[in-house]
């Protein structure tokens, strides 16, 4: 297990504390001062290392209390024409809507497509995708926690199966990814915040260890915020499934220096913020604004309707696939697509309110 704590840069952190993430192949072959291909030779007892090579690797792996994983044992060289899916939720419609684009394009080719979702347990993406492999898929469309330290691509790097992420965007390994920019989308919603006149935005935050999506997201409000000039308001960070959320942001919205709007990491938290803020008596947009990120039609629906930063969501599951198709027979190693995204208005954002702080607690003093 490797151990680690988490900055947010000068965002307040609702809650923080240190973090475990699973060890993955590439931290054995880095304590061990090894390649990854020579890790996996020796713990899969295949091809020839020397003793002390060997020592230094199972000592390495107990250190880091290492798994190994089964996907590479459950690689078959066949023609199966399936492709595996793994997002980390069907019920967010943002990813049932990529699958669909997905199972889309699929289809037109020729090919099946069977799902796996991790329900945004970091845990369980090696599971999941030790489940898609035993099918024998001939490549996979993924979005995982985080790309850039997933045990799960390492050994699929390793066995050179054929993948491409979906949202996920991967700075320090090249991996074949299909993206919008998330830092500069979150710049594009502070931005709008700011010159509708609100000089206090906050962040709700989805579990930065279970999406480097929210991570950028996150970075890319706070640069905005700097380069307006702005304090960085409150991050309440949550779980992804969490709904219930007036007790997490009650804390911020007491003084002169709440926020008067927040900027949420993907809409379903943001609708769930929404409904937060009406439960402690705040209207939105008069008393507090509220933006989301991803675009999901069910948000035009809602009274307010939701302004959101929208991403192409069909559209880049239809893009991942035929990037991993035409990977079959090319290099796929790196390639990057970034689409385009636009901000999208809604009712829930509007000018920043000239209310008082005092008539504010009056009024919610009042209705509750």
């Amino acid at each position: 297990m490797v151990r680690g704590g988490m900055r947010t840069g000068d965002g307040r952190m609702a809650e923080g504390r240190a973090m475990d993430r699973v060890a993955t192949i590439r931290d054995v072959a880095a304590r061990a001062g090894v390649s990854i291909a020579t890790v996996s030779r020796v713990l899969n007892g295949s091809g020839n290392a020397t003793p002390e090579t060997m020592e230094k690797v199972r000592a390495a792996a107990s250190d880091l209390s290492f798994r190994p994983s089964t996907i590479g044992r459950n690689l078959k060289a066949a023609r199966t024409r399936t492709v595996g899916v793994l997002v980390p939720s069907l019920t967010n419609p943002v990813f049932a809507e990529s699958v669909a684009g997905i199972q889309d394009a699929a289809a037109e080719a020729g090919y099946s497509v069977l799902i796996a979702s991790t329900d945004y347990d970091p845990g369980r993406e090696v599971r999941a995708i030790e489940g898609l492999l035993s099918n024998r898929v001939e490549g996979l469309v993924l979005t995982v926690a985080d790309a850039d330290r997933s045990g799960s691509l390492d050994t699929l790097d390793e066995v050179r199966l054929p993948y491409v992420l979906a949202y996920n965007q991967p700075e320090r390994v090249p991996r074949a990814h299909v993206s919008v920019d998330n830092v500069a989308a979150s710049r594009a919603v502070v931005e709008r915040m700011s010159a509708l006149g609100h000089r206090r935005i906050g962040m709700i935050a989805g579990r930065f260890r279970q999406s480097d999506r929210s991570r950028r997201r996150h970075a890319g409000w706070l640069a905005a915020l700097g380069d307006a000039g702005l304090p960085p308001g409150p991050v309440v960070e949550v779980d992804f499934n969490e709904t219930r959320l007036a007790h997490r942001l009650a804390p911020f919205l007491e003084g002169p220096e709440r926020p008067t709007a927040f900027f949420a990491s993907n809409d379903m938290l943001a609708l769930a913020t929404i409904r937060a803020l009406r439960d402690l008596g705040l209207s939105v947009p008069d008393d507090v604004s509220v933006c989301g990120f991803d675009g999901i039609e069910v948000g035009r629906l809602m009274a307010p309707s939701l302004a959101t930063l929208v991403q192409p969501a069909r559209a880049m599951g239809a893009t991942a696939f035929e990037c991993l198709r035409t990977g079959f027979s090319g290099e796929l190693q790196g390639r990057a697509v970034m689409l385009p995204f636009t901000l999208r208005p809604g009712e829930s954002l509007g000018p920043a309110p000239s209310t008082s702080s005092q008539a504010l607690s009056e009024r919610r003093h009042t209705q509750s």
